[in-house]
């Protein structure tokens, strides 16, 4: 794996250094300044645009997961509120055929009973079955009592829960508008490109995409990483590999398009581990390691809102889905500003 890796990324350029002229395509002659000045700043707008549109995507993706878990939780409570009240309709079909048998006695104390007894022997043999059944009554009316509290609290939870996954769809929705305004706004700018400048911006995209891996390898941050890929690891870098060409959408999570986080999501799924949907729960829950302890597998998160993740595959590069528009790919890993590294599959001393 990490010497087809090494192929692919040498031949793209993500590992740095240059080509010679026999690889290298000629140049077309470059754009006056004013031009250049106004294409650098249509990029910058539309990089703008697709990284608000990506962090609108995130918190899409985890108000669209609560939704998910507040419905689960409503139709738990719904069977324990209808098993409860079964339970408390049992009850109180108890609790009444033990105040009928009470009544039948006519409620004459049990010392006035014993005295007016022809047969005191009788009377005091079936003493303590009368004391059991007046214990019985009282744990019939204590297991009521706690019953109809208990209905009382899922009840209230039920109500929160709901006024929660209206909260959620609320904030799913203010996602899905601001996701799909950006998106809109940045496809408009690219439409008023005529098709050279179209080209040269996706140029100028790559050129910038490489200019900042060669300053994350000129730092010298690869030369400490050594790390070799587990076998699970191996298993998700496959997996993701296998999914390169494929487009991004935004809240996909395949199998034949794919966001950033559902990428990494469906990938170690296939090596056997469930992790966090979005790239911020990543961030938050999976074990952390220090870049120069990082191996293959291992997600990279990036930007200071830990709004992208892509997974490291060796040799200084990652695969990840990039942003509408584009399609899974090999870059290099230190192409964007990186937030931190987890690791999936155990401890972070690993």
């Amino acid at each position: 794996m990490a010497v087809c890796t090494a192929v692919v990324l040498c031949a793209t350029g993500l590992l740095g250094g240059t080509a010679t002229a026999a690889q290298r395509s000629p140049d077309p002659a470059p754009p006056p300044d004013g031009d250049a000045r106004h294409l650098d700043e249509v990029r910058k707008e539309i990089e703008g645009l697709y990284r608000t549109a990506e962090r609108a995507t995130e918190d899409y993706n985890a108000a669209e997961e609560q939704v998910q878990l507040q419905q689960k939780k409503i139709v738990q409570l719904a069977r324990t509120i209808d098993s409860g009240q079964q339970r408390l309709a049992a009850l109180k079909r108890r609790a009444g055929a033990l105040a009928s048998a009470q009544y039948r006695t006519g409620g004459i104390p049990p010392e006035a009973r014993l005295l007016l007894s022809p047969d005191p022997e009788s009377f005091l043999a079936n003493a303590d079955l009368t004391r059991k059944g007046q214990q019985a009554v009282k744990g019939v009316i204590s297991q009521l009592t706690h019953l109809q509290r208990d209905l009382q609290g899922y009840a209230q939870d039920a109500g929160h829960r709901w006024g929660q996954l209206d909260a959620d769809r609320k904030k799913k929705d203010a996602a899905r508008t601001e996701i799909n305004d950006r998106i809109d706004a940045a496809k408009k700018l690219e439409s008023r490109l005529a098709a050279k400048e179209k080209e040269r911006l996706r140029k100028l995209e790559d050129d910038q995409a490489l200019l900042a891996q060669q300053k994350w390898l000129d730092s010298g941050a690869l030369k400490d990483i050594t790390g070799k890929a587990s076998e699970q690891g191996k298993k998700a870098i496959s997996y993701a590999t296998s999914q390169i060409g494929k487009d991004y959408v935004w809240g996909a999570v395949g199998p034949d398009t794919f966001d950033c986080s559902g990428l990494t999501l469906r990938s170690w799924q296939a090596a056997g581990r469930t992790i966090p949907r979005t790239s911020q729960e990543q961030w938050r829950q999976l074990p952390r390691v220090a870049l120069k302890d990082m191996r293959p597998g291992d997600l990279i998160i990036y930007f200071s809102d830990a709004s992208h993740v892509g997974m490291y595959v060796g040799d200084g590069a990652i695969v990840h889905a990039p942003r509408p528009g584009r399609q899974v790919t090999l870059t290099g890993a230190g192409s964007m500003p990186i937030l931190g590294v987890v690791r999936p599959d155990g401890d972070p001393a690993r």
